[in-house]
């Protein structure tokens, strides 16, 4: 115990701290890089492979309404604040490895910094994006019984021809509507605590939270059970958001090629809004 106010002072070595670097620099770089690659390399194979998706009947030239204004505003809110949040969070796990070797130190340091500040002011546009896309579309959004046979049909995205029928959204579009609020939730809720340091213990609370279940999560993860110390919070934290960070970047890879070069007319959609009638 010490008798300053800021009892963090107060421990000289923490034990957790080397196998939170060495979680930080060995595997998780790796792992985290090598999901990302192989990602961009499942794509180009399936583009090579499938090509790409056609209209069945060939385009009408007469447009219908698919998204409002403020659907897109929402979308595009959050995506471009998203392409930023990705460069400059990337820049800060893989930057010493990759970026500061062509533009030297001198330049790096300068270059981080900004990106860093961009980082946090920018995750506040991300926050009101995503907030807006869930008022929008999470009642469309809603799984049903028609899903079942849009996902056994592969959607058609596999074979030419096949085209399940499904409501404003299918199947798919809901997996990607989820995974984009639960994991942005997340990204979200890790981020706020990393930008006010040693002021909130989330990873406390939830792990005590699936405690009072029944559910050592804790131990399972081998982080040992809650309560964690504020310095193992910010560590647990920064792990967490960079694991999150990198699987919203493979999922986002995967939905702008489909909405670009990976299907016919697809862009129209979020681009004016309007779509050809056949799409």
């Amino acid at each position: 115990n010490v008798s300053i106010p800021d009892t963090k002072a107060g421990v000289l070595v923490q034990d957790s701290g080397e196998s939170y670097r060495a979680i930080r620099n060995g595997p998780l770089f790796s792992y985290l890089g090598f999901s990302m690659l192989a990602t961009l390399i499942l794509l180009a194979i399936f583009f090579a492979i499938r090509g790409k998706i056609k209209v069945d009947k060939g385009l009408s030239g007469r447009k219908i309404k698919r998204f409002s204004t403020i659907e897109r505003t929402g979308h595009w809110l959050m995506a471009i604040s998203f392409i930023i949040l990705g460069i400059s969070g990337l820049n800060i796990t893989f930057g010493k490895s990759v970026i500061l070797p062509i533009i030297g130190k001198d330049a790096f340091g300068p270059f981080t910094y900004f990106l860093k500040l961009t980082h946090n002011y920018i995750a506040f546009a991300f926050m009101l994006g995503l907030l807006i896309a869930f008022v929008c579309w999470v009642m469309h959004n809603l799984p049903n019984r028609g899903d079942i046979n849009w996902l056994l049909k592969g959607g058609g995205i596999f074979k030419k021809g096949v085209h399940p029928p499904a409501g404003k959204f299918n199947a798919g579009q809901k997996l990607i509507f989820w995974a984009v609020m639960i994991g942005g939730l997340s990204l979200s809720v890790s981020g706020w605590a990393l930008m006010f340091p040693f002021e909130y213990s989330f990873f406390s609370s939830t792990m005590s939270a699936f405690s009072s279940i029944g559910l050592d999560v804790g131990n399972w993860l081998g982080i040992g059970s809650a309560p964690y110390s504020v310095i193992q919070e910010q560590q647990y934290n920064n792990i967490w958001h960079a694991i999150m960070g990198v699987l919203m970047i493979c999922l986002i890879l995967a939905h702008i090629y489909i909405g670009s070069i990976g299907m016919e007319g697809a862009y129209d959609a979020m681009g004016s809004g309007d779509v050809d009638e056949n799409w």
